[in-house]
């Protein structure tokens, strides 16, 4: 089964990037358009003057119009990188599945397991997105592209081979607490590309014709995408929130103390603050929405930095969770 999830892995991310390629076409070739036919001859009619037979020329009708081929291509080319990735998100879930079934356990127990569940969070949660608003697919250039990034990374620079879980994790806390911080950081994964997205989109719509704001040319409407990034972030943030209460009454069992300032409980407490700040600027009508939208890019920065710097930097109790 552990060898099963490991080539499970590397044919999602393979179609990961099979997927991101068919975006980059669609967004490549750009917006629906349509072309005229051939512009019908101009009608002759009787008009009654100039005596018998007298006529005038009818002002012809608009020509009918078909949709440009590029433009049907590209959007072919969008409809098979969204069910590419459906097909990697359920190969993805697959190695999820079998690492566990291999572990005998939730396949949470150190950096590689929980970057490979997070990072299907993202997908899931991005399919529903595009299954309720399909008109955000061409986001889905940018959300592949971080499915490919991270995956990789994982497999590169995290993978370990399975191994029991560890007796200080061996609590039902561990699935109550782990858990939540897994999904609402897939949610916050998701909500980090809308954000950087509205981010360009803005500009590109004030004006802005530099990199990076051409890239946003073919985006959504800036304000659609930063309804997206609230309505991810509001969503995750109680979840977040329960998953370090979580934590909190873990350590008291586990550690005799509640809260010790550990080198992840700290992160974790700059990541809560910081989207909590997000979404207090988010109601703030005084606050421009892209500066409210940086706060939330800035959260998503310290919860990297509690995945990653935390555990290759920093020693604490965590550090138990290893690479």
């Amino acid at each position: 089964m552990s060898a099963l999830s490991d080539q499970l892995v590397t044919f999602a991310i393979l179609a990961y990037l099979v997927a991101m390629i068919s975006h980059a076409v669609e967004y490549a070739v750009g917006n629906a358009r349509k072309v005229p036919t051939a512009a019908p001859a101009r009608e002759l009619v009787g008009a009654g003057v100039g005596g018998p037979g007298g006529t005038i020329e009818e002002p012809a009708a608009p020509a009918p119009t078909r949709p440009d081929r590029s433009a049907a291509r590209a959007a072919l080319a969008g409809r098979i990188a969204a069910w590419i990735t459906v097909l990697a998100a359920a190969l993805h879930l697959g190695a999820v599945v079998t690492r566990g079934i291999a572990a005998e356990r939730m396949p949470w127990g150190n950096m590689y397991e929980f970057v490979l569940t997070v990072t299907w969070i993202g997908a899931a949660a991005w399919l529903a997105v595009l299954w309720k608003q399909p008109s955000l697919r061409r986001l889905g250039l940018f959300l592949t592209l971080v499915m490919v990034l991270l995956l990789a990374f994982a497999e590169l620079k995290l993978y370990v081979q399975v191994v029991p879980l560890m007796p200080a994790l061996q609590s039902y806390w561990f699935v109550i607490h782990v858990s939540t911080i897994i999904f609402a950081s897939g949610i916050f994964l998701l909500g980090v590309v809308p954000a950087v997205a509205y981010l360009m989109r803005s500009g590109w719509e004030q004006g802005k014709r530099s990199f990076p704001y051409t890239l946003a040319r073919r985006l959504p409407a800036a304000a659609g995408l930063e309804r997206l990034t609230f309505t991810l972030h509001a969503f995750a943030f109680p979840i977040f929130t329960f998953a370090v209460i979580a934590g909190a009454i873990w350590a008291e069992a586990a550690w005799g103390r509640a809260w010790g300032w550990d080198p992840k409980e700290t992160w974790a407490f700059i990541s809560w603050v910081v989207y909590a700040g997000y979404l207090h600027a988010r109601a703030t009508p005084s606050v421009k929405r892209n500066v409210a939208t940086w706060i939330a890019v800035v959260g998503f920065l310290t919860m990297l930095m509690n995945l990653f710097g935390v555990n290759f930097f920093f020693t604490g109790l965590h550090s138990y969770a290893g690479v």
